[in-house]
């Protein structure tokens, strides 16, 4: 008996204790201590001031801009990403493999050149910028544009979201609805919906959550006009930073709001993920 526990026992990564301490010392170098450091330079301030910082009308217009248009980016996304993963799970189609790894470039592709090409090709004298001109539509410079490029990096959250659970999804669910004369809609809404829910939520807050703090795909899309009220949140931070007095302390207490955001979108994204553990285990 002991010597099966041993072999149980039996790690092919170092002990417990050397691999945790590793794992603490990586966690705290990279991602728990530059996190404080936001908290650190955010104390800089009294609460009045920290108050009256994030209550400006040009902080207030920059925070609506970059969650509303998140928001609406991110509703996009579930819709035309649930459309792409459905395609990609239950078709077969020359191209397929090709179209799958595409998903990924949003990833890959520096978001200053994508922002810099979307900014080109919706401008009025690119070829989809004049082309939604005919409907009286300005892309460029326009919070339509930037919620363009917000699709544009938050659809791979989406489909990538939902591509395991379509594909661990059996077309069974689907013909035994049929044969008990359920339509399509009714099939999709009561049977398949609920089952594709959980990701697509999950989906919906990474994609939000990446939005709301994206700058390099929307800094040149935008404009940053605070008359237009294009100017969005990452970008005021950097005017702080980059400003002849460089202001840490009052990029340290918006950028600690945006933290706060991102972790209340983190943890709605990890109670769907439970609630969807506990559902499948039921």
């Amino acid at each position: 008996m002991s010597t099966k526990r041993r072999k149980r026992r039996k790690r092919v990564l170092p002990g417990y204790g050397l691999t945790l301490g590793i794992t603490v010392a990586m966690l705290s170098m990279f991602i728990l201590i530059p996190l404080a450091s936001v908290l650190v330079y955010s104390f800089g301030m009294s609460w009045a001031e920290f108050w009256e910082l994030i209550t400006r009308p040009n902080v207030v217009q920059a925070f609506a801009t970059s969650i509303g248009c998140a928001f609406v980016a991110a509703l996009v996304n579930c819709i035309f990403g649930l459309l792409l993963a459905w395609v990609l799970v239950r078709y077969e189609f020359p191209g397929k493999r090709l179209m799958d790894g595409m998903i990924e470039l949003p990833f890959a592709l520096p978001t200053a050149v994508a922002g810099i090409t979307l900014s080109r090709m919706y401008s009025d004298q690119g070829v989809l910028g004049r082309f939604l001109e005919n409907f009286g539509i300005q892309a460029s410079y326009t919070r339509v544009g930037l919620t363009i490029a917000l699709v544009f990096v938050g659809i791979p959250f989406v489909v990538r979201a939902l591509q395991p659970v379509l594909t661990k999804l059996p077309d069974t669910f689907e013909e035994a609805s049929t044969m008990l004369g359920a339509g399509r809609f009714y099939t999709f809404r009561r049977v398949l919906l609920p089952e594709l829910m959980p990701a697509l939520l999950t989906g919906f807050g990474l994609a939000l959550a990446r939005g709301i703090g994206e700058y390099g795909s929307v800094i040149y899309i935008s404009g940053n006009s605070e008359k237009e009220g294009t100017q969005v949140v990452s970008y005021l931070i950097m005017q702080k930073l980059n400003s002849g007095s460089v202001d840490y302390e009052g990029a340290a207490a918006i950028a600690l709001v945006l933290l706060l955001l991102s972790f209340l979108l983190l943890l709605f994204v990890n109670l769907v993920q439970i609630a969807a553990g506990k559902r499948t285990q039921q």
